[in-house]
């Protein structure tokens, strides 16, 4: 299969799935970005207008890296489906105390996940 300009860019592209949260066992957002730092730097600071500003979500406790938007979008069409305890389950795998990563991002230090 031959691919236009703009499949061939995206899959050059990094992209991201993350989720916030309002504290553990909160309110949950799903996001998909190609700028993580930027984007979570938005949620929290209340930049745009939407869900998380209203619900206050605004800790970063989960995230996933994927090869292309394409395959971002996919996953987070698909945990976006999953019911709630699957979504805390993966969460508490990935980061068992629910920290913030934020920062760890911030400073390129390893996650301080539980």
């Amino acid at each position: 299969m031959k691919m236009g300009i703009h499949e061939l860019i995206d899959t050059m592209k990094t992209a991201y799935i993350y989720i916030l949260s309002s504290k553990k066992n909160g309110t949950l957002y799903i996001g998909v970005t190609s700028d993580l730092l930027k984007r979570v730097y938005e949620h929290k600071h209340d930049l745009v207008d939407g869900f998380t500003s209203k619900y206050g979500v605004h800790d970063l406790v989960y995230f996933e890296q994927c090869d292309s938007m394409y395959a971002a979008i996919t996953r987070e069409k698909q945990l976006k489906k999953w019911n709630r305890a699957w979504k805390v389950e993966l969460i508490e795998e990935f980061n068992s105390t629910w920290a913030d990563l934020f920062d760890d991002l911030v400073t390129g230090s390893p996650p301080t996940r539980g």
